[in-house]
């Protein structure tokens, strides 16, 4: 999820999938009509016409990521501003324990303004915390009681081991095709005083040189491939590839990486609520720009797209770096999203591993209290949720949460490439799908780019239940989650590539609800709610 798809490199005869997209609908196909457009869209304008008579007020929706631009052109009249608090005067005015927590909170800064950017994957932190016990040791030494997270420890280590190993040969596999792409360009330029390269410029070129014309076909196929227009943005995407690949190995599977000392705070205990600071935008905040833009750009401004929701502030909690995010912080994330106004929650992110699930489970209960909605991303491994484990999840030691919303993505595409090929599903744990492939939104920067994930595909729900909060205000949070569960476009009979696999399934046992989010559907189901 905080993970970037076009990233997500899939290495094979020494090229790469970025974005394997050869064609892309409207940059707002997300907003459209099935019937209309002939695409999996949520219906919005048709929803929004029904909604022409009613008052809607302003609804609140936090979203917990790794921070947002809230200074963007097309985000900036949609922030959420504190009315409790007086801007930097370092007091806490509303007394809610943090100081000048104007638009949010930073659960992941220190006290001094600093930050932590990259950060170690759950899995490497639960590897350091056993190694302290296990590490040296055989299981014939190991008491009984101790066996089985002994056995723990090891598969673990493993992993680890196996993922630095594929990561840095992948990194060193890409690094080649970025040396060997340069050394091209150069030829290109003294050879045939070629300096625009793209697709069309090098297509009819002769070149005798046997390895260098390798090269041009393989840089020509890998330009058509990603969608690239020039040398310029494949290389930048390279690039980005040899950054994500860094970055999981220096720091993602690094046990001797810890950046927790910059936040201050005692780690180990997991009840202590009052750390950060206010600096809602971090180092890094392009995945929760996208993320905000999607539920809430300013609608009909003229200016970049348009969000789904009108009359909503989006509250930034910053909780997700470059790596996993930290029970701890998701936890005070929520419970700072329900005391101070947010009716819907977004929660773009998730991980494999837990480190204290009870805390994470008791803000969920804290925030059913308060009667806010939980929107989360089921994750982009392609995988059964009912099978395999992400957190955080709906799932109690004993029960699960009644304010939860689990969202897997849907392409553009018909028929049998409708279920995004990375999404999670699950026939008990997912609810239902949303638009999550190829979303134009914004950007650090004033600036705007497709990404794709189930990232993308949860705003779309949280977007959609703004709506009906907003114009539905007598309806309770039980009643807008059954709207949306009750109101899904459902597609029967229709068969789709099984999400990192390639059976065909039915696209009904993908989820609960067999459905695809609607917002008109959803609109007509609240209406009815109320007669």
């Amino acid at each position: 999820m905080k993970k970037l798809l076009k990233v997500r490199l899939l290495l094979s005869w020494g090229l790469f999938s970025l974005s394997l997209s050869f064609a892309q609908p409207q940059p707002g196909w997300m907003l459209m009509d099935a019937e209309k457009d002939g695409v999996h869209g949520i219906s919005e304008e048709k929803a929004y016409q029904l909604l022409a008579n009613r008052k809607p007020r302003k609804v609140v929706v936090a979203v917990i990521d790794s921070g947002v631009d809230i200074y963007h052109e097309d985000l900036k009249d949609v922030i959420w501003t504190n009315p409790g608090e007086i801007p930097d005067n370092g007091i806490d005015d509303d007394h809610n324990g943090y100081i000048d927590d104007i638009h949010g909170w930073n659960f992941i800064g220190g006290k001094d303004g600093s930050h932590v950017n990259q950060d170690s994957y759950e899995i490497t932190r639960l590897y350091v915390q056993l190694k302290k016990k296990y590490a040296g040791k055989s299981v014939d030494q190991i008491a009984k009681k101790d066996k089985k997270e002994f056995a723990l420890f090891e598969a673990v280590k493993k992993q680890i081991d196996e993922k630095l190993a594929g990561n840095k040969a992948e990194s060193e596999a890409i690094q080649g095709l970025y040396d060997n792409f340069k050394s091209t360009h150069e030829y290109l330029a003294s050879k045939f005083n070629l300096t625009d390269i793209n697709p069309t410029s090098i297509s009819s070129l002769t070149i005798e040189d046997e390895e260098m014309s390798s090269a041009v076909q393989t840089l020509n196929i890998l330009m058509l491939m990603t969608g690239s227009n020039s040398y310029d943005e494949l290389m930048s995407q390279l690039d980005e590839a040899l950054s994500y690949y860094g970055d999981a190995i220096n720091y993602g599977y690094n046990p001797d990486f810890d950046p927790r000392p910059i936040v201050g705070d005692d780690y180990n205990n997991s009840s202590e609520r009052y750390y950060g600071n206010n600096d809602v935008k971090g180092p890094d905040p392009s995945h929760g720009t996208h993320v905000a833009g999607i539920i809430a750009a300013k609608r009909n401004n003229n200016i970049g797209m348009n969000g789904i929701a009108d009359n909503v502030e989006i509250m930034v909690v910053r909780v997700v770096p470059n790596g996993d995010e930290r029970d701890k912080d998701v936890a005070n994330g929520i419970r700072y999203a329900a005391d101070n106004g947010a009716s819907v929650i977004n929660m773009s992110f998730g991980k494999k591993f837990v480190h204290d699930k009870k805390v994470v489970d008791e803000a969920i209960k804290y925030a059913e209290s308060k009667d806010v909605l939980l929107i989360h991303a089921a994750g982009n491994d392609g995988e059964d949720i009912d099978v395999e484990k992400f957190y955080p999840s709906r799932q109690f030691l004993k029960g699960q949460a009644k304010n939860w919303i689990e969202v897997g993505a849907i392409s553009w595409k018909d028929a049998a490439d409708m279920a995004a090929s990375f999404s999670n599903y699950g026939k008990k744990n997912l609810d239902l799908f949303a638009p999550g492939v190829d979303i134009y939104s914004t950007f650090p920067e004033n600036t705007y780019e497709f990404q794709q994930g189930t990232s993308m595909a949860a705003p779309v729900v949280s977007g959609v239940a703004a709506i009906l909060f907003s114009y539905f205000p007598e309806l309770k949070t039980a009643d807008i989650k059954k709207a949306l569960l009750t109101s899904v476009v459902k597609y029967d009979g229709v068969n789709v590539t099984r999400p990192g696999g390639e059976d065909l399934v039915l696209f009904s046992n993908l989820s609960r609800t067999g459905g695809v989010v609607n917002l008109y559907n959803a609109v007509k189901v609240c209406m009815g709610m109320l007669k």
